[in-house]
């Protein structure tokens, strides 16, 4: 049975992000833009400051970020652990 989506809001993404060396560049609204610079190459997300994250936003978020994070680092972050 493969892992599911946990129940998140956006603040803890950005603080979990944040751990992972993301930096908050600027917020706007309800919505913060994060950066992380690996190597020569800057990797930026926007991240809604809801209470709970759509599923649909939540999915779009883990693919994006497939492009900076390791697989094993996501699967820790965002997943459940059954």
């Amino acid at each position: 049975m493969p892992p599911n989506l946990r129940h998140i809001s956006g603040a803890e993404i950005v603080a979990l992000l944040q751990s992972h060396g993301f930096v908050v560049m600027r917020q706007k609204g309800s919505h913060v833009r994060l950066r992380i610079q690996q190597n020569e190459i800057i990797h930026a997300i926007t991240i809604p400051l809801h209470r709970e994250i759509d599923r649909g936003t939540l999915k779009s978020i883990v693919r994006s970020l497939q492009k900076c994070l390791t697989e094993e680092i996501i699967k820790k972050l965002f997943y459940t652990s059954q």
